[in-house]
C-alpha cells in the first residue's frame, strides 16, 4: 500500500490519485526501466536514452521512495553505491506498464511500422507478468 497519509488529492478519483503519484514522464520510465531492463542504479538509470537530468533522476528516485514504490539499499561490498529495488506496491504496477506497451505497440504508428502486433492476450497475460516479475527479481541475486 502506498504512502499516501500525509499527502493531499486534488480529487478523490482513482485516476486521479495515481497520476498524483506517477503522472510525470520520468517516473515512469523509472520504474520501467527497473522492470524491463532490470536497472538499479543512479548511473544506470542515468545512461537511459531519454537523458533525464541528473538533478530530475535524484528527485524522482527520492519521491518515489516517499510514496514507497521503491526502496533504497546498500549493496554489500560498497557502500557508496546504492540499489533501487521497486516495493511489493511497485511491482504490483507490472501489469499496468505492459498494457501501457502493448497499447503503444498496438497504436502508435512508429511502432506499429517496426514489429507485428503484440502477442499478448488474455490467455497468456498473468504469465508474462510473472515471468517479467521473476526475471526482475532474479537481477538481485548477490546484489543485496
Amino acid at each position: 500500500m502506498l504512502k499516501s497519509n500525509s499527502l493531499k488529492f486534488r480529487s478523490e478519483c482513482p485516476v486521479s490519485c495515481l497520476l498524483e503519484f506517477l503522472g510525470d514522464k520520468w517516473s515512469l520510465l523509472i520504474i520501467r526501466d527497473m522492470v524491463f531492463f532490470q536497472k538499479k542504479t543512479f548511473k544506470d538509470f542515468f545512461s537511459s536514452n531519454e537523458k533525464i537530468a541528473s538533478n530530475i533522476l535524484t528527485s524522482r528516485l527520492k519521491s518515489l521512495e516517499k510514496i514507497g514504490i521503491i526502496s533504497k539499499n546498500s549493496v554489500l561490498n560498497n557502500k557508496k553505491t546504492n540499489i533501487y529495488k521497486l516495493t511489493d506496491s511497485g511491482l504490483s504496477l507490472i501489469p499496468i506498464l505492459l498494457e501501457m506497451k502493448v497499447w503503444s505497440e498496438n497504436n502508435i504508428e512508429f511502432h506499429k511500422k517496426r514489429s507485428e502486433p503484440s502477442s499478448l492476450s488474455i490467455k497468456n497475460k498473468q504469465k508474462n507478468i510473472e515471468e517479467i516479475k521473476s526475471k526482475y527479481l532474479r537481477s538481485f541475486n548477490n546484489i543485496l
